[in-house]
């Protein structure tokens, strides 16, 4: 068992993976920036180390700081949570070579599939169907335009790397395709230091579908079931579901044809570890792989609900090097969950991020409510960070439950001093399609259109 673990990560993340640790009698180490010094992550740390300034660039990016604390605390391994350096195959490879382990996948497999253009080449290698698109990246503007033509519009242009919709733009013709394609290199490079992009074929009303993956260091891999991510704004996810409607209403057989595919390219890419594997679905139930992340999702709660399975203790156990104690048929799926992130955002005004300092914060409970927040009354949304303020979790015995503890939970949630996302998303709940389960990733683009944005806008 380790002994001592340091959270390289901030906010609700870091919470939870500290409170598995205290669970598991395991000693943490915090690292905080200079403006998150009280920040609930540091409190609740059996020790906490500064390592820099605001900027991520000058502390929660900086490996070289975050490897000396984890010397100085002298820890057995370094969980990176989600974003800032969780799927960088370097910060893996540097723990390793200081005798830390990196509570993650290895960065032999980061390696092979932090570039999306060789993902979709692993994915083929597997037999997993793929959008049709470029073989690699793009290099220039008349390549891409030869791409379009053979594909046909519209279609997509991706960034090789990173995440979180950014360098992304759909394109419908030649002249948006020229823009779309130096547009997304430009925030590519700025964003990821990569400005490398790929075109694929744009499908048309798609659902986001991934499935959460689990490997362990003897080749054991099993998937525990799908999330659906289709309510999203900026290609960024505002309310996941598990099970997915899309599958339970209409294509039962693919949630086992989906649950193979993301298992096969785990093992073609020799993937331990959590991940997942993301894949869009046309309305005709066809699905194409879209990436794997390498790392804990955001999401990972409402999985947890339906399965019982801790996952961040999964992943402590796997990086202590213990084969996986869970067999694909002891995976069993029980009721549903969903979950809204709270985010400091005026969805408004184009989700524009909202920091400042909450004046007062009362989260909703009762049964079926978990709520993984860092935030507090008086707590400071930085603008150096994402503006996540937490996530609101609901389980009940089917999804009518749970969206009915969902909407009791979003009505009883009140965080003052800034605008939050937290209205629109009970219009989510309300919106007659989202109740059928009839909704893709153009909902939210729809759900601000007209009336029925005057409707919402006079209830917020």
């Amino acid at each position: 068992m380790f002994e001592k673990i340091l959270v390289a990560n901030r906010g609700e993340i870091a919470v939870r993976i500290i409170r598995t640790c205290k669970e598991l009698n395991i000693r943490t180490v915090a690292v905080y920036s200079e403006p998150d010094a009280n920040s609930m992550h540091v409190q609740l740390a059996d020790e906490a180390i500064c390592i820099g300034k605001a900027a991520s660039s000058e502390s929660y990016l900086r490996i070289d700081r975050i490897i000396s604390a984890a010397e100085i605390a002298d820890v057995d391994a370094i969980h990176p949570g989600y974003g800032f350096l969780s799927e960088n195959a370097h910060f893996a490879d540097v723990c390793e070579s200081c005798n830390i382990r990196f509570i993650g996948p290895s960065s032999r497999a980061m390696t092979a599939l932090e570039d999306k253009a060789v993902s979709r080449a692993l994915a083929k290698k597997a037999g997993v169907p793929l959008p049709p698109g470029s073989e690699g990246t793009v290099d220039n503007e008349q390549e891409a335009l030869t791409v379009a033509k053979r594909i046909g519009y519209p279609i997509m242009i991706k960034a090789v790397a990173g995440g979180g919709g950014r360098g992304m733009r759909v394109a419908h013709n030649d002249i948006s395709l020229v823009k779309g394609y130096h547009t997304a290199r430009n925030e590519a490079e700025k964003a990821f230091g990569n400005s490398g992009v790929y075109i694929e074929k744009y499908i048309e009303n798609p659902h986001h579908i991934e499935f959460q993956i689990l490997g362990d260091n003897k080749g054991n891999i099993i998937h525990l079931g799908e999330r659906d991510c289709s309510i999203q704004r900026r290609n960024q996810k505002l309310v996941e579901e598990t099970p997915s409607p899309l599958i339970d209403n209409k294509f039962k057989d693919l949630r086992k044809k989906m649950g193979k595919a993301a298992v096969r390219i785990a093992e073609v890419a020799h993937y331990t570890n959590a991940g997942t594997v993301e894949f869009i679905v046309d309305d005709n139930g066809n699905f194409y792989f879209l990436e794997v992340n390498k790392r804990i999702q955001v999401e990972h709660p409402i999985t947890e609900e339906v399965t019982g399975i801790d996952l961040v203790k999964q992943q402590i156990m796997i990086a202590m090097g213990e084969p996986l104690k869970i067999s694909q048929s002891d995976v069993q799926f029980k009721g549903h969950a969903i979950e809204c992130r709270i985010n400091a955002e005026d969805p408004f005004d184009d989700f524009r991020p909202s920091p400042g300092r909450i004046e007062m914060y009362y989260s909703p409970g009762g049964r079926g409510v978990r709520v993984d927040s860092h935030a507090y009354a008086g707590y400071t949304i930085s603008p150096h960070y994402d503006s996540m303020i937490g996530k609101l979790i609901t389980y009940g015995k089917d999804r009518r439950e749970a969206m009915d503890k969902m909407s009791r939970a979003l009505s009883e949630y009140m965080i003052t001093g800034i605008k939050t996302t937290i209205s629109f998303e009970h219009a989510v709940l309300q919106d007659p399609n989202f109740r059928r389960g009839v909704y893709s990733t153009n909902f939210v683009e729809q759900l601000l259109t007209g009336a029925r944005r005057e409707l919402i806008e006079e209830k917020a």
